[in-house]
């Protein structure tokens, strides 16, 4: 899967991932939904943090269409709940 992180760039990711990835949209849906302000910092950041780590970098010349794209490491909360659906930022 290509997932593309707003102002960075595209990783190509296996879905054998998504288990990982779920868990920290799961901690970080919560934190929005409490308006835990300082924990939704940290999980957003362990998030992208571990799609960076797990995923392939893909050339800046590179036109894949993105499959999820995820927020910026600067989103405010507000922005990021605009980019929910019902399973959160990661579908499954």
């Amino acid at each position: 899967m290509i997932v593309r992180i707003m102002g960075e760039g595209q990783v190509r990711l296996a879905d054998s991932h998504f288990t990982e990835l779920n868990e920290l949209d799961d901690e970080l849906l919560a934190e929005m939904q409490s308006g835990d302000e300082e924990g939704f910092r940290r999980t957003l950041g362990a998030l992208l943090d571990a799609v960076r780590r797990l995923g392939t970098p893909l050339p800046d010349d590179a036109l894949e269409p993105s499959e999820l794209i995820l927020p910026s490491p600067e989103a405010t909360l507000e922005e990021v709940r605009k980019m929910l659906t019902d399973d959160g930022l990661i579908p499954g």
